[in-house]
């Protein structure tokens, strides 16, 4: 029997949204990741090559060090809201990879005043209702939002080019960490990468980009958070954290969750990992992973986060203590059922 997961067709609204407008805003959510910004970057490129006006606007900041290629690309007129505020009257806002206005930070209110579509593939959250004015085209079966954005340029009759084929597959990478989490009904998911090389993408580039040009601090911080590392529910669970003093000392250019998590999610028996980070002394930040039945993405709703069944995230109020408790009450609930 065929298992392959087949994605949603793009909304004829949201097609229809983006042929009758003339210029756009492409919002995503603070602190973007590669596929947040692979798909702003992809969908400008596209929105520009249909003769539209179009501009990428967003909280930030873009830290992490697989953005470094693309900071150059991301101006989001923050300096002159004079100038933003004459060029968007008439725009449509197009937010990807993220559920809402509510999730692209301080630009939210601005962005409240504009017709907004939504593109995302997150399934832990409530998005609103589809209409003309607002379409929304959701599927959590689809492993990152550059996938749908692939969908989209197809919709829209247009042939990908090599720049966009590239952004594509740098989002694509990103969420899946290089395939690493795809299964058995992932064959589609291939078939478009295939696509996606045809067109000019280099994996082997992609792979530098994200898994390159990493400082040594990177690498003392991973050995710090490593050496703190706690075992619970027998071993079922691995958590950490990074403290203040470190982030002082090291900054947040110096962290590499993705390695971290790699590295903790292979050690026999786990089937979570949990990262608390102490960002200020009045919050946290978590990150949390899980491999194959712990769904993580509910936990992190919770706790008004999102993400996905095995990558999620959150930001909570309090101490390193004070969130490593919450957290062990959270997962205790998941491991004694």
């Amino acid at each position: 029997m065929d298992s392959n997961v087949e994605f949603l067709e793009v909304p004829n609204e949201l097609v229809e949204f983006i042929k009758t407008g003339s210029k756009f805003i492409i919002a995503g959510h603070k602190e973007p990741d590669g596929d947040c910004v692979g798909s702003q970057l992809a969908l400008r490129s596209v929105l520009l090559r249909l003769g539209k006006e179009a501009i990428i606007y967003t909280a930030g900041p873009f830290k992490r060090t697989e953005l470094k290629n693309f900071i150059c690309q991301l101006s989001n007129h923050e300096s002159d809201p004079d100038y933003l505020n004459r060029w968007s009257d008439g725009a449509k806002v197009i937010i990807v990879d993220c559920s809402g206005r509510e999730r692209t930070g301080e630009i939210q209110d601005f962005l409240e005043k504009f017709p907004c579509a939504i593109i995302d593939h997150h399934a832990a959250v409530t998005h609103p209702p589809s209409t003309d004015e607002a379409p929304v085209y959701v599927d959590a079966t689809s492993p990152s939002c550059t996938l749908l954005i692939y969908k989209l340029i197809n919709a829209l009759g247009l042939i990908l080019t090599e720049e966009e084929a590239t952004l594509l597959l740098f989002g694509l990478c990103t969420d899946t960490g290089f395939f690493r989490h795809l299964t058995e009904k992932n064959a589609a998911v291939f078939d478009i990468t295939a696509i996606l090389i045809r067109c000019g993408a280099s994996p082997k580039k992609i792979f530098s980009i994200i898994n390159g040009g990493k400082s040594l601090s990177s690498r003392i911080l991973l050995g710090n958070i490593l050496s703190k590392t706690e075992s619970h529910f027998d071993g079922r669970l691995l958590l950490s954290f990074e403290t203040l003093d470190e982030y002082n000392i090291f900054g947040y250019e110096s962290r590499d969750t993705d390695s971290l998590n790699q590295l903790l999610v292979s050690v026999e028996g786990v089937e979570a990992v949990v990262i608390i980070r102490q960002e200020s002394a009045d919050y946290c930040t978590v990150s949390l992973r899980s491999i194959d039945k712990i769904n993580v993405s509910q936990i992190a709703a919770s706790f008004n986060g999102g993400g996905h069944k095995n990558a999620s995230g959150l930001t909570m109020k309090g101490d390193i203590t004070f969130v490593k408790q919450k957290m062990l009450e959270a997962f205790s609930a998941v491991f004694t059922v």
